[in-house]
C-alpha cells in the first residue's frame, strides 16, 4: 500500500506556480487576484477560506475575503457578486458553499461571470468540461486528476466507480475520468443512494472515488485487492479529547481498507490540499486569460 500524499504534491505544485507567477509579474502583469465571499460562520467554510488566503500568499497572489453576515439577503449577495463581476482588478472569485438556506444557491452560481468562475460551477464551464473544451474545472475533481497524474497511476482501460453524484465532485469526476485524455479513458460506473447492491460494483473497481460525506462508509468487504481509493470525505466528528474538539473523518474506513489498496488518500492530507491548489491554478488561468 502506498499513501497518496496530497499535502506534499500540493506543495510541489504551488512552488511551481509561485515561480510561474514571478515570471508573469516580471513581464509587466499585476499579480493574480482571487476573491472569496463567505456568508455566515460555518466552521468548515471558515477554515477552508483561511487556507485559501494562506495559499494565495504562498504563490504570490493578491487575495480578498468578503465576510457577510449569515442574515445577508439574496439581493445583497447578488449585489456583491455583481460588484466583483465588474471589478477589473479581480481575476476570479468564489462564493464559498454552503450558503444559508434562505438564499438560492444555483441562482448565485449562475450570477457569477463564467470568466471569473474559478470554482468551475457555472453552467458555461460545466458545458465546456463535458465537451472537453478549455474551461475552469471544478477544483476537487481537478485536484484528484492531478493526484492520479503525479503518482503515475494508470487509468486507461480501468474500471472506476464513483460513489456520489453531486455537481461539485461526483458528476464532474465521472466525466473527467471517462474523457479521452490522460488521466482518463476509464470505464466509469456512477453509483449513488438509489443504487442496489452497491458493493457488487465497488468490488469490481480498479479505482474508487468516494464522495458522499458519510464517515467510514467504504469498508474492506466492499473493495478488492490492489484497488486505488480516493477519499473525498471530510466530515467533522466530535472529539472532546482534541484541541479543536473535533476530528476530520473520511468516507473510507481507512485502517480496514488501506491494507487492501495499492494506493489510497488519507484524511486529512489527501484530496483537501489539492482542492485549494486546483482553485489557485484556475485563478492563474483567469489572470492569463487562458480560457476565455
Amino acid at each position: 500500500m502506498q499513501l497518496i500524499d496530497g499535502k506534499s504534491i500540493a506543495a510541489t505544485i504551488q512552488t511551481e506556480m509561485a515561480e510561474e507567477v514571478k515570471q508573469f509579474i516580471a513581464k509587466g502583469n499585476r499579480a493574480p487576484h482571487l476573491a472569496a465571499i463567505l456568508v455566515g460562520n460555518d466552521g468548515g467554510s471558515v477554515t477552508y477560506v483561511n487556507a485559501k488566503v494562506k495559499a494565495c500568499e504562498k504563490v504570490g497572489f493578491h487575495s480578498t475575503l468578503i465576510h457577510l453576515d449569515e442574515n445577508t439577503t439574496e439581493e445583497e449577495l447578488l449585489a456583491t457578486v455583481a460588484k466583483l463581476n465588474a471589478d477589473p482588478t479581480i481575476d476570479g472569485f468564489i462564493c464559498q458553499l454552503p450558503i444559508p438556506k434562505h438564499i438560492n444557491e444555483q441562482k448565485i452560481i449562475e450570477a457569477i461571470d463564467p470568466k471569473k468562475d474559478v470554482d468551475g460551477f457555472h453552467p458555461s464551464n460545466v458545458g465546456r468540461m463535458v465537451l472537453n473544451l478549455p474551461c475552469y474545472l471544478p477544483a476537487t475533481p481537478y485536484g484528484i486528476v492531478q493526484l492520479l497524474d503525479r503518482c503515475k497511476i494508470e487509468t486507461s482501460g480501468k474500471h472506476c466507480v464513483v460513489i456520489g453524484r453531486s455537481n461539485i465532485v461526483g458528476s464532474p469526476m465521472s466525466i473527467l475520468l471517462a474523457r479521452n485524455a490522460n488521466p482518463g479513458n476509464c470505464t466509469v460506473t456512477l453509483v449513488h443512494s438509489r443504487t442496489k447492491d452497491m458493493a457488487k460494483f465497488t468490488r469490481d473497481a480498479d479505482i474508487i472515488v468516494v464522495a458522499i460525506g458519510k464517515p467510514h462508509f467504504l469498508k474492506a468487504d466492499m473493495v478488492k485487492e490492489g484497488v486505488v481509493v480516493i477519499d473525498v470525505g471530510t466530515t467533522r466528528v466530535d472529539a472532546p479529547e482534541t484541541k479543536n474538539g473535533w476530528r476530520l473523518h473520511g468516507d473510507v474506513k481507512f485502517d480496514e481498507v488501506a491494507p487492501k489498496c495499492s494506493w489510497i488518500t488519507p484524511v486529512p492530507g489527501g484530496v483537501g490540499p489539492m482542492t485549494i491548489t486546483g482553485l489557485m491554478q484556475n485563478t492563474l488561468l483567469a489572470a492569463k486569460k487562458a480560457v476565455y
